[in-house]
This record gives C-alpha cells, structure tokens and sequence, in this order.
C-alpha cells in the first residue's frame, strides 16, 4: 500500500500554523481597536409627512424610538382595518359585489331567521317575501327588490318598511348587521370567499376616488383606498421589531385579503370567524372567552375586540380572555377610528392613534386625554369638518350593553365633562 507523501502532510500542517496565527493577529487587532466594532442601526423613523397633525409625527417616531428592537418578547401594535388603514369598509365593498354578482346562497329551507339569531321575525319575513328560495344563488344582480331588502337590513339595521331587523344581543360584544355579512358567507368556502373579496378589491382600487355603484336601486360607494401614512406607520413599526397585527369587525377571509396591501399576512389579520362544516362556512360564528362556538355571542366589535385580541394575540384563554390584562400583555400601540375600537384602544400601554371621524365615545376619552397617550388625527382622506356642537360625554355619549345611552366615565366612575371638537383640518 502506497503511503501518503509526507509534503503532502507538511503542507497540511503549515497552512494550518498559518491559519491559526492569522486569527491570533486578527483577534489581537481587534482586541486592539475596540472602536471600531460596527455601530447599530438606526431605528427606523416616518418618511410620510404629509397629513400628519401637530407633533403627531414626532410623537410616534419617539414610541417607535422608545421600543425599537427591544430585547425578548416583540411589542405589539394593533390597528383597526376600516377607515383607519383604509378609507371606506372592505365588509361593504365585498357586500356589494356578492350583490351585483349573484354570490349570496338563499337560507336553507326559505327560512332567512336561520341566517342571525338576532334577526327579528319582521325582518326574516321582509326577507322571505322579496327574495326567492327555490335556487341555487340569489339573482340579485337583476332582482333589485332582494338586492334593495338585504341592503337595508345590513345598511341600516331596518326594513325596507322601517320596522327594527335585529333584537336581543349585547351591544358591548356584538354588531348583528356586521355578523351577518360572516353569516350570509354560508356554504362558500374560505377560499372562494378570499377570491370574491380580490375581486371587489381590485373594482374599488381602479375606480376613481369618489365613485358610486349601483346595487339594486340604490347608489352606494364604489371605491377604496390604502391611506399611505398607515402604511408608511406599520411598515416603520415592522422594521422596528413590533409584532403588528389588524382586528376588524369585518369577516376575516376579507381582512386576510385586504391586509396583504400593507404587509400583514393572514396569521396576523382579525376578523369575524364562522364556523365551519366539511370545509365549508356555516351560518355560526366562533366563539372568545366564556362565549362557546356557535353560541354567535361575540363578535371583533367593542369588547370583543380585546377579548380577540387577548386570546390570538397573548394566548390568554377562558373567561380571562374578557378582561383587562396586565400591561406586559398587552398592546404598546394601538390605531383606531370608531367607538367599536374602544376597548383595545384604552388597552394599549404606549400610543394610541385616533383618527376623528365624530364618534362620540371614541373622542370623548381621546380629547379628555385622562394620561397624556392618546393621538388625534384628522383622517387622511376626506377628513370631517369641525363638528360645531361639544360630544355629549356628560350624558348620551357611551352605549351599555343594553344599548340604553348613558354618560361616559372614567374607570374611577367620575363623569367625563362634554368635550369640544378640536383636531380637524385647518
């Protein structure tokens, strides 16, 4: 047997010696120059600047400063979807393109009260009487007095004859005309309904701004648009280490849609949830905290939102899931422009960006501003006028459970004095 040359080995050896005083050097020049290890990164700040109030800006550069890549558990941020990241409502927009593309399935049997719990009999016999039964999806492409029914029922929680369509749900957990979009999803798949939601998606962003549709006889809005400071905002958070997520009152096939736009993946998009039977949507909604699958208790809406938010957020389970959590689980930022945001706004330990669109509850705390965290802005599309009259906080400004209308107060109980309006555009 041939035995390996010794120059062979030798070589070996000495391009090892080599290497190793090559490191040796290295390692003592560096120990030598520890100035020049290499800097952190700057955090990331805005680069939008336009339609940005006041100091607001500078306000959310230093929150973004405050927590950048912050060590351990990334901090949360939490945006609203409709009329805080975009302008307009992806549940409408999906809504009337179901309507003008014959996608509703009629309810089984004819029965429409199948279709809400909260529907009254008024409005399930509306329903019954303007729209057919023996088919397979409503023509309400062309059966304008189906589109017209199912319309005012969701649009304005009425009949088309004035009489009320929902009765007997917890106005603190639940929308029931926002549900039941989830709820007329039935017999779809996920996936079909995600492919009529990128269809109405892509209508409402090549129209122009400020168009109508027609669905049966009404006109109603034909466009919606990215608001490019949000993006700007949850691109910066992203590239700062938050964990940012979206919550809607809208159903969640369509959140995951429309979240994409701004760099959100459907792991981290909220919405109304229904249940599902073979693969295919139900008429029944999913279930947070002591609210059980099915039981159709509990919507993303108010307090449901931080209930939503608790449990596929911060992993917290059961009847804790419903309450206020303490502030190492829960959201340092959050974004909203509604009263159905409130519960996670007062939540969040940081900021908590509000984009006035005159709700009386919403801006009651956020002009109180009862420690110095809340951020009011003017929306960033076609933003309202100054309202000439003060919120009603004292009296008529916050909606119990009951839906009676009551003052609003501050968690010591005291009663938040009537606040006038005062960020609005100039």
């Amino acid at each position: 047997m041939k035995q390996r040359p010794r120059l062979r080995t030798s070589a070996a050896a000495a391009a090892a010696l080599a290497l190793a005083a090559t490191n040796l050097g290295a390692a003592t020049t560096a120990e030598a120059r520890p100035h020049e290890h290499r800097a952190p990164r700057p955090c990331p700040t805005l680069t939008v600047s336009e339609g940005w109030y006041g100091d607001n800006r500078a306000r959310l550069d230093a929150l973004v400063a405050d927590h950048c890549r912050d060590k351990g558990r990334k901090p949360v941020a939490v945006f609203d979807w409709d009329n805080t990241v975009i302008k307009n409502d992806v549940g409408d927009a999906t809504l009337y393109w179901l309507l003008r593309n014959d996608r509703l399935r009629p309810p089984r049997n004819g029965d429409w009260s199948t279709t809400s719990r909260y529907l009254t009999p008024q409005a399930a016999a509306a329903l019954g009487d303007a729209c057919p039964s023996r088919v397979r999806t409503l023509p309400t492409a062309t059966d304008t007095r189906c589109a017209d029914e199912i319309l005012a029922v969701y649009g304005t929680g009425a009949t088309s004859g004035g009489a009320d369509a929902f009765a007997g749900f917890d106005h603190r957990r639940m929308e029931p005309q926002y549900a039941w979009l989830a709820q007329l999803l039935r017999g779809w798949t996920t996936r079909e309904v995600e492919s009529f939601a990128a269809a109405a998606r892509a209508e409402n962003l090549a129209a122009p701004q400020g168009a109508t549709q027609r669905v049966g006889t009404a006109r109603v809005t034909g466009w919606v648009r990215y608001y490019p400071q949000q993006r700007d905002l949850i691109r910066t958070l992203r590239a700062a280490g938050f964990d940012v997520w979206i919550v809607s009152a809208s159903p969640e096939p369509v959140v995951d849609v429309w979240a994409k736009g701004v760099g959100v993946e459907p792991s981290h998009a909220l919405g109304i949830r229904n249940t599902t039977d073979r693969g295919r949507l139900t008429a029944h909604l999913e279930g947070c905290g002591t609210v059980r699958d099915g039981e159709d208790a509990m919507i993303t809406y108010i307090d449901g939102k931080r209930c939503w938010i608790n449990q596929e957020i911060f992993g917290v389970r059961g009847p804790a899931a419903e309450r206020v959590q303490p502030a190492s689980r829960r959201q340092v930022f959050a974004a909203g422009d509604s009263d159905t945001d409130i519960s996670f706004l007062r939540d969040a330990t940081g900021l908590r960006l509000v984009l006035n669109r005159n709700k009386n509850e919403l801006m009651c705390r956020a002009y109180e501003n009862g420690d110095g965290r809340w951020v009011v802005n003017p929306m960033f599309i076609e933003p309202k006028q100054r309202k000439t009259t003060p919120y009603p906080c004292a009296t008529t400004g916050y909606r119990a459970s009951d839906g009676t209308a009551e003052p609003v107060r501050r968690p010591d109980g005291s009663v938040i004095p009537d606040q006038p309006d005062r960020v609005f555009p100039s």
